[in-house]
Protein backbone atom coordinates (compact mmCIF):
# COMPACT_ATOMS: atom_id res chain seq x y z
CA UNK A 1 0.00 0.00 0.00
CA UNK A 2 2.48 2.12 0.51
CA UNK A 3 4.61 1.58 -2.37
CA UNK A 4 1.75 2.33 -4.35
CA UNK A 5 1.02 5.59 -2.86
CA UNK A 6 4.69 6.59 -3.49
CA UNK A 7 3.83 5.60 -7.01
CA UNK A 8 0.93 7.97 -7.19
CA UNK A 9 2.42 10.92 -5.39
CA UNK A 10 5.06 10.53 -8.08
CA UNK A 11 3.18 10.28 -11.07
CA UNK A 12 1.21 13.71 -9.31
CA UNK A 13 4.55 15.55 -8.99
CA UNK A 14 5.23 14.66 -12.77
CA UNK A 15 2.33 15.66 -13.60
CA UNK A 16 2.55 19.65 -12.34
CA UNK A 17 4.06 21.61 -15.11
CA UNK A 18 7.89 23.27 -13.80
CA UNK A 19 9.44 26.21 -15.70
CA UNK A 20 10.90 24.18 -18.15
CA UNK A 21 7.90 22.16 -19.03
CA UNK A 22 6.03 25.75 -19.97
CA UNK A 23 4.72 26.62 -23.51
CA UNK A 24 7.39 28.60 -25.06
CA UNK A 25 5.08 30.28 -26.68
CA UNK A 26 3.56 31.68 -23.79
CA UNK A 27 6.19 34.06 -23.54
CA UNK A 28 5.42 35.88 -27.26
CA UNK A 29 2.03 36.16 -27.08
CA UNK A 30 1.87 38.27 -23.22
CA UNK A 31 4.20 40.20 -24.73
CA UNK A 32 1.34 40.65 -28.17
CA UNK A 33 -1.02 41.01 -26.08
CA UNK A 34 0.80 44.25 -24.37
CA UNK A 35 1.81 45.56 -27.26
CA UNK A 36 -2.03 45.62 -28.46
CA UNK A 37 -2.93 46.84 -24.96
CA UNK A 38 -0.95 50.01 -25.51
CA UNK A 39 -1.80 50.24 -28.89
CA UNK A 40 -4.97 50.32 -28.68
CA UNK A 41 -4.36 53.00 -25.70
CA UNK A 42 -2.62 55.09 -27.99
CA UNK A 43 -4.94 55.50 -30.55
CA UNK A 44 -7.43 56.04 -28.39
CA UNK A 45 -6.12 59.15 -27.01
CA UNK A 46 -5.45 60.17 -30.63
CA UNK A 47 -8.81 59.86 -31.43
CA UNK A 48 -9.83 62.25 -27.99
CA UNK A 49 -7.20 64.55 -28.43
CA UNK A 50 -8.82 64.89 -32.46
CA UNK A 51 -12.01 65.50 -31.18
CA UNK A 52 -11.24 67.63 -28.01
CA UNK A 53 -9.10 69.99 -31.32
CA UNK A 54 -11.94 69.82 -33.87
CA UNK A 55 -15.29 69.94 -32.16
CA UNK A 56 -13.87 72.53 -29.65
CA UNK A 57 -16.42 75.72 -30.62
CA UNK A 58 -19.12 73.14 -29.32
CA UNK A 59 -16.99 71.86 -26.36
CA UNK A 60 -15.75 75.04 -25.04
CA UNK A 61 -18.70 77.04 -23.67
CA UNK A 62 -19.93 73.04 -22.34
CA UNK A 63 -17.07 72.74 -20.84
CA UNK A 64 -16.10 76.24 -19.18
CA UNK A 65 -20.02 76.35 -17.94
CA UNK A 66 -19.34 73.06 -16.27
CA UNK A 67 -15.91 74.41 -14.66
CA UNK A 68 -17.36 77.92 -13.49
CA UNK A 69 -20.75 75.92 -12.75
CA UNK A 70 -18.71 73.52 -10.00
CA UNK A 71 -16.87 76.44 -8.62
CA UNK A 72 -19.94 78.32 -7.29
CA UNK A 73 -21.59 75.43 -6.43
CA UNK A 74 -20.72 76.24 -2.67
CA UNK A 75 -21.89 79.51 -3.21
CA UNK A 76 -25.87 78.31 -4.59
CA UNK A 77 -25.89 75.64 -1.55
CA UNK A 78 -25.39 78.55 0.99
CA UNK A 79 -28.33 80.42 -0.46
CA UNK A 80 -30.19 77.45 -0.70
CA UNK A 81 -30.08 77.32 3.05
CA UNK A 82 -31.28 80.79 3.23
CA UNK A 83 -34.19 79.49 1.38
CA UNK A 84 -33.25 81.36 -2.06
CA UNK A 85 -34.42 79.01 -4.48
CA UNK A 86 -31.80 77.45 -6.94
CA UNK A 87 -33.29 78.50 -10.35
CA UNK A 88 -33.12 82.02 -9.06
CA UNK A 89 -29.57 81.55 -7.59
CA UNK A 90 -28.53 80.55 -10.94
CA UNK A 91 -30.26 83.65 -12.38
CA UNK A 92 -28.33 85.80 -10.60
CA UNK A 93 -25.02 84.23 -10.74
CA UNK A 94 -25.04 83.98 -14.74
CA UNK A 95 -26.30 87.37 -14.87
CA UNK A 96 -23.65 89.08 -12.28
CA UNK A 97 -20.72 86.65 -14.42
CA UNK A 98 -21.66 88.76 -17.73
CA UNK A 99 -22.30 91.89 -16.01
CA UNK A 100 -18.61 91.08 -14.93
CA UNK A 101 -17.68 90.24 -18.35
CA UNK A 102 -19.22 93.29 -20.19
CA UNK A 103 -17.67 95.49 -18.02
CA UNK A 104 -14.45 94.60 -18.24
CA UNK A 105 -14.99 94.16 -22.51
CA UNK A 106 -16.35 97.92 -22.24
CA UNK A 107 -13.32 99.22 -19.85
CA UNK A 108 -10.65 97.53 -22.24
CA UNK A 109 -12.30 98.82 -25.29
CA UNK A 110 -12.43 102.34 -24.13
CA UNK A 111 -8.62 102.55 -23.52
CA UNK A 112 -8.65 101.02 -26.50
CA UNK A 113 -10.20 103.88 -27.98
CA UNK A 114 -8.48 106.32 -25.72
CA UNK A 115 -5.42 105.04 -27.38
CA UNK A 116 -6.48 105.46 -30.95
CA UNK A 117 -7.62 108.74 -30.21
CA UNK A 118 -4.14 110.15 -29.62
CA UNK A 119 -2.62 108.53 -32.55
CA UNK A 120 -2.13 111.34 -34.57
CA UNK A 121 -0.15 113.18 -31.94
CA UNK A 122 2.54 109.72 -31.76
CA UNK A 123 3.62 110.28 -34.78
CA UNK A 124 6.50 112.00 -33.55
CA UNK A 125 7.63 109.05 -31.20
CA UNK A 126 7.38 107.06 -34.61
CA UNK A 127 10.57 109.37 -36.24
CA UNK A 128 12.93 106.83 -34.31
CA UNK A 129 11.31 104.43 -36.75
CA UNK A 130 12.13 106.25 -40.20
CA UNK A 131 15.77 105.26 -40.57
CA UNK A 132 14.41 100.80 -40.57
CA UNK A 133 11.56 102.02 -42.52
CA UNK A 134 14.08 103.80 -45.04
CA UNK A 135 16.32 101.03 -45.14
CA UNK A 136 13.96 98.73 -45.72
CA UNK A 137 12.79 100.79 -49.20
CA UNK A 138 16.37 100.66 -50.11
CA UNK A 139 16.30 96.82 -49.74
CA UNK A 140 12.84 96.71 -52.06
CA UNK A 141 14.40 98.97 -54.56
CA UNK A 142 17.92 96.82 -55.06
CA UNK A 143 15.89 93.74 -55.63
CA UNK A 144 13.51 95.54 -58.02
CA UNK A 145 10.07 96.52 -56.50
CA UNK A 146 9.07 100.13 -56.51
CA UNK A 147 7.90 101.30 -53.24
CA UNK A 148 5.80 103.83 -55.13
CA UNK A 149 3.95 101.68 -57.18
CA UNK A 150 3.68 99.20 -54.73
CA UNK A 151 0.16 98.03 -53.46
CA UNK A 152 -0.68 100.64 -50.50
CA UNK A 153 -0.30 98.92 -47.42
CA UNK A 154 -3.45 100.44 -45.63
CA UNK A 155 -6.90 99.81 -47.83
CA UNK A 156 -9.17 102.61 -48.44
CA UNK A 157 -12.14 102.89 -46.35
CA UNK A 158 -14.91 100.93 -47.89
CA UNK A 159 -17.51 98.51 -46.40
CA UNK A 160 -15.65 94.96 -47.26
CA UNK A 161 -14.70 95.19 -44.08
CA UNK A 162 -18.29 94.63 -42.41
CA UNK A 163 -18.67 91.00 -43.78
CA UNK A 164 -15.50 89.74 -42.10
CA UNK A 165 -15.59 91.92 -38.99
CA UNK A 166 -18.58 90.22 -38.38
CA UNK A 167 -17.69 86.28 -39.07
CA UNK A 168 -15.03 87.57 -36.61
CA UNK A 169 -16.95 88.64 -34.42
CA UNK A 170 -20.15 86.30 -34.11
CA UNK A 171 -18.68 83.02 -33.25
CA UNK A 172 -17.05 84.18 -29.49
CA UNK A 173 -20.80 86.41 -29.05
CA UNK A 174 -22.53 82.95 -29.87
CA UNK A 175 -19.94 80.79 -27.68
CA UNK A 176 -20.90 83.28 -25.18
CA UNK A 177 -24.38 83.05 -25.49
CA UNK A 178 -23.78 79.50 -25.45
CA UNK A 179 -22.03 79.45 -22.22
CA UNK A 180 -24.38 81.42 -20.21
CA UNK A 181 -27.26 79.06 -21.85
CA UNK A 182 -25.08 76.27 -20.58
CA UNK A 183 -24.10 77.62 -17.15
CA UNK A 184 -28.21 78.49 -15.84
CA UNK A 185 -29.17 75.10 -16.65
CA UNK A 186 -25.92 73.23 -15.21
CA UNK A 187 -26.50 75.07 -11.75
CA UNK A 188 -29.83 74.52 -11.53
CA UNK A 189 -29.63 71.01 -12.72
CA UNK A 190 -26.37 70.02 -10.98
CA UNK A 191 -28.28 68.33 -7.98
CA UNK A 192 -29.83 65.91 -10.06
CA UNK A 193 -26.89 65.40 -12.14
CA UNK A 194 -24.64 64.18 -8.95
CA UNK A 195 -27.42 61.85 -7.24
CA UNK A 196 -27.77 60.06 -11.06
CA UNK A 197 -24.24 60.18 -11.29
CA UNK A 198 -23.71 58.66 -8.36
CA UNK A 199 -26.31 56.22 -8.40
CA UNK A 200 -24.82 55.10 -12.03
CA UNK A 201 -22.27 52.58 -9.81
CA UNK A 202 -24.32 49.39 -7.97
CA UNK A 203 -21.64 49.29 -5.02
CA UNK A 204 -21.73 50.47 -2.00
CA UNK A 205 -18.49 51.86 -1.69
CA UNK A 206 -18.40 52.66 -5.11
CA UNK A 207 -20.95 55.12 -5.10
CA UNK A 208 -19.02 56.69 -1.76
CA UNK A 209 -15.99 57.08 -4.21
CA UNK A 210 -17.95 58.89 -6.28
CA UNK A 211 -19.34 61.24 -3.55
CA UNK A 212 -15.95 62.20 -2.20
CA UNK A 213 -14.47 62.66 -5.49
CA UNK A 214 -17.50 65.31 -6.25
CA UNK A 215 -17.37 66.88 -2.76
CA UNK A 216 -13.73 67.47 -3.33
CA UNK A 217 -13.60 68.66 -6.86
CA UNK A 218 -16.41 71.45 -5.73
CA UNK A 219 -14.48 72.68 -2.61
CA UNK A 220 -10.92 72.49 -4.23
CA UNK A 221 -12.21 74.55 -7.25
CA UNK A 222 -14.86 77.02 -5.40
CA UNK A 223 -11.16 77.63 -3.19
CA UNK A 224 -9.08 77.77 -6.52
CA UNK A 225 -11.63 80.44 -8.05
CA UNK A 226 -12.05 82.53 -4.60
CA UNK A 227 -8.50 82.83 -4.08
CA UNK A 228 -7.11 83.43 -7.55
CA UNK A 229 -9.81 85.94 -8.35
CA UNK A 230 -8.63 87.72 -4.86
CA UNK A 231 -5.04 87.32 -6.13
CA UNK A 232 -5.48 89.05 -9.73
CA UNK A 233 -7.74 91.95 -8.31
CA UNK A 234 -4.54 92.73 -6.20
CA UNK A 235 -2.96 92.32 -9.61
CA UNK A 236 -5.31 94.28 -11.14
CA UNK A 237 -4.69 97.16 -8.27
CA UNK A 238 -1.37 97.16 -8.67
CA UNK A 239 -1.11 98.01 -12.45
CA UNK A 240 -3.93 100.40 -12.02
CA UNK A 241 -1.86 102.03 -9.61
CA UNK A 242 1.20 101.97 -11.58
CA UNK A 243 -0.49 103.26 -14.99
CA UNK A 244 -1.99 106.35 -12.52
CA UNK A 245 1.74 107.09 -10.68
CA UNK A 246 3.66 106.99 -14.12
CA UNK A 247 0.91 108.45 -16.38
CA UNK A 248 -0.73 106.08 -18.34
CA UNK A 249 -3.76 106.60 -20.20
CA UNK A 250 -6.96 105.00 -19.00
CA UNK A 251 -5.44 102.98 -15.81
CA UNK A 252 -9.37 101.76 -14.45
CA UNK A 253 -8.90 99.95 -18.23
CA UNK A 254 -5.36 99.30 -17.47
CA UNK A 255 -6.01 97.74 -14.21
CA UNK A 256 -9.63 95.82 -15.79
CA UNK A 257 -6.88 94.07 -18.78
CA UNK A 258 -4.49 92.89 -15.85
CA UNK A 259 -6.94 91.49 -14.08
CA UNK A 260 -8.42 89.82 -16.68
CA UNK A 261 -5.08 88.26 -18.27
CA UNK A 262 -3.90 87.32 -15.05
CA UNK A 263 -6.47 84.65 -14.95
CA UNK A 264 -4.34 83.10 -17.98
CA UNK A 265 -1.08 81.52 -16.29
CA UNK A 266 2.23 82.76 -17.70
CA UNK A 267 0.83 84.02 -20.68
CA UNK A 268 -1.69 86.59 -19.41
CA UNK A 269 0.92 88.46 -16.97
CA UNK A 270 3.64 88.08 -19.96
CA UNK A 271 0.70 89.42 -21.95
CA UNK A 272 0.24 92.37 -20.14
CA UNK A 273 4.19 93.29 -19.64
CA UNK A 274 4.20 93.94 -23.40
CA UNK A 275 1.08 96.14 -23.61
CA UNK A 276 1.64 98.36 -20.81
CA UNK A 277 5.22 98.36 -22.39
CA UNK A 278 3.56 99.35 -26.03
CA UNK A 279 1.24 101.90 -23.66
CA UNK A 280 4.26 103.25 -22.13
CA UNK A 281 7.10 104.09 -25.42
CA UNK A 282 3.68 105.39 -27.15
CA UNK A 283 2.76 108.08 -24.38
CA UNK A 284 5.71 108.56 -22.37
CA UNK A 285 8.03 111.92 -23.20
CA UNK A 286 11.32 109.46 -23.23
CA UNK A 287 12.06 105.99 -23.75
CA UNK A 288 12.89 105.18 -19.85
CA UNK A 289 10.12 106.49 -18.78
CA UNK A 290 8.06 104.49 -21.14
CA UNK A 291 9.21 101.46 -19.90
CA UNK A 292 9.10 101.97 -16.24
CA UNK A 293 5.46 101.13 -16.36
CA UNK A 294 6.17 97.75 -17.88
CA UNK A 295 9.44 97.28 -15.16
CA UNK A 296 7.30 98.18 -12.44
CA UNK A 297 4.71 95.77 -13.33
CA UNK A 298 7.39 92.67 -13.81
CA UNK A 299 8.32 93.04 -10.26
CA UNK A 300 5.17 92.92 -9.36
CA UNK A 301 4.34 89.87 -11.46
CA UNK A 302 7.68 88.28 -9.93
CA UNK A 303 6.43 88.64 -6.18
CA UNK A 304 3.13 87.29 -6.98
CA UNK A 305 4.29 84.03 -9.08
CA UNK A 306 7.05 83.41 -7.14
CA UNK A 307 5.90 84.42 -3.46
CA UNK A 308 2.36 85.28 -2.75
CA UNK A 309 0.34 82.32 -5.06
CA UNK A 310 2.50 79.62 -4.17
CA UNK A 311 2.20 80.26 -0.58
CA UNK A 312 -1.40 80.45 -0.63
CA UNK A 313 -2.02 77.96 -3.29
CA UNK A 314 0.42 75.76 -1.82
CA UNK A 315 -1.21 75.40 1.69
CA UNK A 316 -4.28 74.45 -0.31
CA UNK A 317 -3.83 73.09 -3.40
CA UNK A 318 -0.53 71.08 -3.69
CA UNK A 319 0.21 71.46 -7.70
CA UNK A 320 3.45 70.82 -9.69
CA UNK A 321 4.88 73.21 -11.02
CA UNK A 322 5.59 71.35 -14.01
CA UNK A 323 2.62 70.02 -14.34
CA UNK A 324 0.74 73.55 -14.39
CA UNK A 325 3.53 74.41 -17.84
CA UNK A 326 2.57 71.13 -19.48
CA UNK A 327 -1.39 71.23 -18.85
CA UNK A 328 -1.39 74.98 -19.96
CA UNK A 329 0.87 74.24 -23.14
CA UNK A 330 -1.88 71.63 -23.95
CA UNK A 331 -4.88 73.07 -23.54
CA UNK A 332 -3.51 76.59 -24.77
CA UNK A 333 -2.84 74.68 -28.22
CA UNK A 334 -6.35 72.89 -27.87
CA UNK A 335 -8.56 75.51 -27.20
CA UNK A 336 -6.40 79.09 -26.89
CA UNK A 337 -6.97 81.37 -24.69
CA UNK A 338 -9.80 79.85 -23.06
CA UNK A 339 -7.91 76.71 -22.63
CA UNK A 340 -4.74 78.33 -21.12
CA UNK A 341 -8.07 79.64 -18.56
CA UNK A 342 -9.23 76.15 -18.33
CA UNK A 343 -5.68 74.39 -17.48
CA UNK A 344 -5.22 74.79 -14.07
CA UNK A 345 -9.00 73.51 -13.18
CA UNK A 346 -8.65 71.00 -15.23
CA UNK A 347 -5.53 69.38 -13.79
CA UNK A 348 -6.33 69.90 -10.65
CA UNK A 349 -9.66 67.95 -11.13
CA UNK A 350 -7.43 65.46 -12.86
CA UNK A 351 -5.15 65.17 -10.11
CA UNK A 352 -8.27 64.36 -7.60
CA UNK A 353 -9.51 61.60 -9.70
CA UNK A 354 -6.09 60.07 -9.97
CA UNK A 355 -5.91 60.76 -6.07
CA UNK A 356 -9.20 58.55 -5.74
CA UNK A 357 -8.53 56.22 -8.08
CA UNK A 358 -4.89 55.06 -7.34
CA UNK A 359 -5.38 54.84 -3.65
CA UNK A 360 -8.48 53.18 -3.95
CA UNK A 361 -6.79 50.26 -6.51
CA UNK A 362 -3.89 50.14 -4.01
CA UNK A 363 -6.32 49.41 -1.28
Amino acid sequence: MHREGAVAEGRRLRAIPTSEDEDPQAEPVDRLRHVSTWSLAVLATIATGAVLYFAREVLLPIVTAFVVGVMFSPVVRKLEERRVPRVLSAVLIVICTALVIASVAALVAASVAGLASKLPELRGKLEVFHGVLAFIERMEMSVGVNPTNATPAVPLPSIEWVPTTIGFVSPPLTGFVYFLIVLLLFISWWPDLRRALVMTFASRESRLTVLRILNEVEASLASFLLIIACINLGVGTAAGIIALATGLPSPIGVGALATTLNFIPILGPVAMVIVMALIGVLTAPSLGLGILPAALFTVVIFLEGQLITPAIIGRRLEINALAVLLSLMFWSWMWGPMGAFLSSPILIVGLILKEHLVSDATT
